[in-house]
């Protein structure tokens, strides 16, 4: 189970400031801390706030999480975040971030070549010796080019480098290798750190709602209750897709993402809907992006045209079955570990999500967790697994200073500081299996009001942590009403 890393505190003071208030406009999202929320009038207006005696007499339901412990909604600003963190931990070398880079270059280049060097049959001349040995080899190239992928991540957030044109050469120039649109995901991955926790804007990690996964499986939401139990298979079966398609999922469908695509403000969102391709990484019209930047998605492209270029003339000249061993099997090494990272920095039963109302910046920064993955993940993956909830704050500070930054934000998040480092590497990918089982669909807290309705925990159908609230029949035929007038609405656009 997930823990937290200090014990629980009373709540800091609040700071009435422009990331701490609420925000429900698209506009208003910060990408950054220097970049934060802006409130409308009302929501920091003194008639807005109420008296004392006001919450005296209404006081409002405890939160627990998935787990059952109790939850406060995080008091405390980014500027309270910033001032903690050491000055050096802001600077960037791009010595260092070259070095980096061509330590993984080297590590692929320099498994290629001892393979294709020595196992070969004369060397191995037993074939399911020779076998095993290429499969370790397309494990090994999957961390390698893992770390690359990871490295020019960094660079997407600027935090590789200070200059810019250097970040996104190198980003594009390592993604594109990797068959990743390097600008596209760019700007949709910034997009999901401005929304993220976030159920109407967040650009990745946005879980179903009760109503959507009652719709997916055909149930009555009043009954969902009564818990009826998945399939440990189901379970297996769904992270079988999820590990093998879900990244290409994402950037032909952008499937797990917000689905508010008419609010796009240009009107290139009018009647897109992801699922059905006209959501996606590849097409400058798609509603992810803005006209200003749709040279940038063209440029992706062609990164993504070259290599493939170059893959085929590999497998003309080389063979088919060569290319599936050298770069294809590692390619999907690659995206299943990108695909396994992301869903458990995101994906845990003590993690929150919020409506427009409620969410902030630093709330929703404060909806992701750190993990442990061993040498494999601070050595070879560049920290990404351990320092997630730091690079969310600041996504700036380069891997290298995250480990003491994440330290010095420790004692201001206090017990919104999330971690679950339990068993180490074997405990990473036990988190698999347990968050697929238990984070299902996400929904208040029952008899929740004020803010706290608007802070939504997941839930199961396993039996496991807390149970899925019980609707009234009224309550019950509100939502069903609620659910059948967007779905009228979809139709019509």
């Amino acid at each position: 189970m997930s823990t937290t890393a200090l014990p629980q505190r009373a709540p800091l003071r609040r700071h009435i400031t422009t990331d701490s208030v609420p925000s429900t406009s698209p506009s208003s999202a910060a990408g950054s801390p220097n970049d934060s929320p802006t409130a409308s009038a009302s929501s920091t207006s003194l008639s807005s706030l109420g008296s004392v005696d006001d919450f005296q007499r209404q006081p409002e339901q405890k939160l627990v999480d998935s787990n059952g412990n109790d939850f406060k909604i995080p008091d405390y600003s980014i500027k309270d975040i910033r001032d903690a963190i050491p000055k050096h931990c802001f600077e960037r070398s791009a010595v260092r971030g070259l070095a980096y880079v061509a330590r993984d270059v080297a590590l692929m280049a320099g498994t290629f070549y001892l393979f294709n060097t020595y196992c070969t049959p004369e060397n191995v001349p037993s074939y399911p010796l020779r076998a095993a040995l290429w499969t370790g080899y397309t494990v090994l190239q999957g961390l390698f080019g893992t770390g690359l992928w990871v490295l020019a991540h960094e660079c997407g957030h600027q935090s590789f480098s200070p200059s810019k044109t250097l970040n996104d050469t190198v980003g594009w120039l390592c993604h594109s290798a990797l068959l990743v649109p390097y600008f596209s995901w760019k700007i949709s991955h910034g997009k999901h750190h401005k929304g993220t926790g976030n159920m109407e804007r967040d650009m990745v990690f946005r879980p179903r709602t009760r109503e959507e996964q009652a719709t997916k499986f055909g149930l009555n939401l009043h009954d969902m209750h009564e818990l009826v139990e998945e399939t440990p298979i189901y379970t297996a079966t769904s992270l079988l897709i999820q590990q093998i398609g879900g990244w290409q999922a994402y950037l032909i469908a952008n499937v797990t993402g917000h689905d508010n695509h008419a609010k796009q403000p240009e009107g290139k969102g009018t009647g897109r809907k992801n699922g059905n391709g006209s959501v996606n990484h590849f097409f400058p019209s798609s509603p992810l992006y803005e006209r200003k930047d749709e040279h940038l998605i063209l440029l992706s492209d062609l990164g993504l045209l070259i290599t493939a270029s170059i893959l085929f003339m590999v497998g003309r000249t080389y063979g088919w079955s060569n290319l599936l061993v050298w770069y294809i099997v590692p390619y999907m090494w690659v995206h299943h570990w990108l695909v396994a990272i992301t869903y458990l920095q995101h994906t845990d039963p003590t993690l929150p999500h919020y409506t427009g109302e409620t969410w902030t910046f630093a709330r929703g920064a404060a909806a992701t967790i750190d993990r442990e993955f061993g040498f494999i993940g601070r050595s070879l993956f560049h920290g990404i697994i351990e320092t997630h909830v730091l690079h969310h704050y600041i996504s700036t500070i380069p891997f290298y200073h995250a480990d003491e930054a994440t330290e010095a934000i420790k004692p201001v998040m206090g017990q919104h500081y999330r971690s679950d480092t339990k068993g180490g590497s074997l405990g990473f990918l036990k988190s698999i299996w347990s968050s697929a089982r238990m984070c299902q669909w996400v929904e208040p807290n029952e008899g929740a009001t004020g803010d706290n309705k608007n802070v939504l925990f997941y839930r199961n159908c396993n039996g496991n942590g807390m149970p899925p609230a019980k609707l009234s029949p009224k309550g019950q035929q509100e939502k069903v009403r609620k659910t059948m007038m967007a779905q009228v609405e979809d139709d019509s656009e």
